[in-house]
């Protein structure tokens, strides 16, 4: 069984193989979740596939409705300029905001939702700039976004 962080490296890297465009991971396409991993034979059975949890993360960024280009934010500046050593200060700031403003949207699929769409819109605009561990020390280092990750039964329960 992987740790929480090895397997938010995982998923991070299948949602980096997706965007930017490198995924031929067994000829899946991140657009299809049938929820049932793919395995190796001889391999034990498994729930927990990157591929399908970067698909639903990919699908909870599609939900940000930020323009990240109309906010002023220092933090969020920096970022969009390449500087992504604010992309956690940028997350976290924008996540509580967008989550005060929606109360039916909790901070922590907030923060999901935001970190995705932030990357892939920094990816777009500066691809040299964004490297997978950024967004995988982010998460990570949110206890309170890993927590309920766990409390919904790890990444394999996300948004399931």
């Amino acid at each position: 069984m992987a740790t929480f962080e090895e397997q938010t490296a995982c998923v991070v890297e299948a949602l980096f193989s997706d965007l930017l465009g490198e995924d031929d991971t067994d000829c899946r396409s991140l657009e299809t979740d049938l929820g049932e991993p793919v395995q190796s034979a001889g391999e034990p059975p498994t729930r927990f596939d990157p591929v399908v949890v970067a698909s639903r993360l990919r699908r909870m960024g599609d939900q940000c409705n930020l323009d990240f280009e109309r906010i002023s934010s220092e933090a969020l500046a920096e970022v969009l300029k390449g500087k992504m050593e604010k992309f956690g200060a940028a997350v976290d700031s924008l996540s509580r905001s967008w989550s005060d403003q929606n109360p039916e949207l909790v901070y922590e699929r907030a923060f999901l939702s935001v970190s995705v769409k932030l990357l892939m819109y920094v990816a777009k605009k500066v691809q040299a700039a964004v490297l997978p561990n950024q967004l995988t020390e982010v998460i990570n280092g949110n206890s309170q976004v890993r927590n309920y990750i766990e409390a919904c039964g790890g990444w394999e329960n996300l948004d399931n």
